[in-house]
């Protein structure tokens, strides 16, 4: 094991979790340190058949997703591996779960099957639409959960268009991160009182939290927003525009950044603009003060127009591929594009981790784990002895790589 330096030092996870929303809380955790153990079903995670791409046959997917973490494969099907997994919780701080409800209380795994083996435990629950409520006992995913949020409904060019999708699965990353945070804060708890908890989150309400600034607006007026392309619902001008060879977004939408664009585009007349004159006008002539800007943009390329608005001070950014962001500096200086060792597919990029702490550093130091690469260690970490893990493999309720 690389030796952990984040936060979370000390903390062991067990994650009961497949496919993205459940790894991403545990990829979190264990980048901030905590020993995160997978428990993977003999065929594996979901996500190792989310091909192509693949890296020497291996998932790029769940390469991405699982990093830090330890590997073992359990059949829980088998009261072997059942024993096997109540032995790694009975001194585990975390739980990671994110079946359909009831298929933890019916291996015996619920949480007051487990609070009274482990008191300490921290169970946290991830699901489609969390374990209380009508939609309890749906089965959840990230379309989903954006078109029950509203987000479809104000994601796209403009009213009229078909629903949109925000393309990144922001309920299945957000629901993990949330988690990481409930999870965080449920340990902090722990360890004054001794006493766990259950941690409940949903991709629903991951997706909900997202509408913030929309849901304000419909509070406020009984109106339902509309998609407005990349244009921001209550400042302007905040959104992309054509440039001669891309697209530049632009941020002016406070009154000294309006006046500070102005003078990059050389059109000072539209200070005097009633249309234009303040923030509320400028919103209620949206589609006007667009054309405009368009117009002026166009006349230049994207990076001589950021050369002048950075050289004013004016928040300004390239819109880039994605292959481009993972070649951008300030990405790479952040530790935002790092490289790991995986034992089959060797050196792979992954994403950094986006939290810095000055004293107690996040790490990504190895690779996701083939399917039972450390089964064997972990059972041997817990007490079993060699020819106990032998038979256990033998058996196949446990799997080893």
């Amino acid at each position: 094991m690389t030796t952990a330096t984040g936060p979370l030092t000390g903390m062991k996870v067990i994650e009961l979790a497949h496919i993205m929303a459940g790894p991403v809380c545990g990829l979190m955790l264990a980048d901030m340190g905590a020993d995160v153990i997978k428990v993977e079903k003999p065929q594996g995670d979901d996500s190792r058949r989310f091909v192509p791409p693949q890296i020497e046959g291996e998932s790029a997917a769940y390469i991405m997703m699982n990093r830090n973490k330890r590997g073992i494969a359990l059949n829980l099907k088998d009261p072997s591996a059942r024993g096997v997994l109540h032995k790694l919780l009975s001194d585990a701080d975390v739980v990671i779960e994110n079946y359909r409800l009831g298929t933890m209380e019916r291996l015996g795994l619920g949480y007051d099957d487990l609070a009274a083996i482990n008191p300490r435990l921290i169970y946290c629950e991830i699901s489609g639409f969390g374990r209380t409520g009508p939609y309890a006992e749906r089965g959840g995913f990230d379309l989903i959960a954006q078109g029950m949020a509203g987000l479809m409904s104000i994601t796209g060019e403009g009213p009229g268009r078909p629903p949109v999708k925000v393309a990144a699965p922001i309920s299945d990353i957000n629901a993990g991160i949330l988690a990481a945070m409930g999870v965080s804060a449920a340990y902090a708890n722990a360890l004054k009182t001794g006493r766990g908890q259950k941690v409940d989150t949903s991709l629903f309400e991951a997706a909900i939290v997202q509408t913030y600034w929309q849901s304000a607006i419909a509070f406020s007026t009984g109106e339902n927003p509309q998609p407005l392309g990349s244009a921001h619902p209550l400042n302007a001008p905040y959104q992309a525009f054509a440039t001669s060879d891309g697209w530049i977004n632009v941020g002016a939408a406070n009154q000294s950044n309006w006046l500070r664009l102005l003078d990059v585009i050389e059109t000072p007349e539209l200070d005097a603009d009633p249309r234009f004159v303040s923030n509320q006008a400028r919103m209620q002539n949206l589609p006007a003060l667009v054309e405009i800007l368009n117009q002026k943009l166009q006349r230049d390329t994207t990076a001589n127009w950021l050369a002048k608005m950075e050289a004013a001070a004016l928040p300004a950014g390239p819109v880039l591929g994605i292959l481009e962001m993972h070649e951008d500096p300030q990405a790479i200086a952040r530790d935002m594009i790092v490289e790991t060792k995986h034992a089959i597919a060797g050196n792979v990029k992954t994403i950094g981790h986006p939290v810095k702490f000055s004293k107690t550093p996040a790490k990504v130091a190895k690779s996701a784990p083939v399917l039972g690469q450390h089964s064997r260690e972990v059972l041997e970490q817990v007490g079993y002895d060699q020819e106990t893990v032998a038979c256990l493999i033998d058996s196949g309720a446990v799997i080893a790589a």
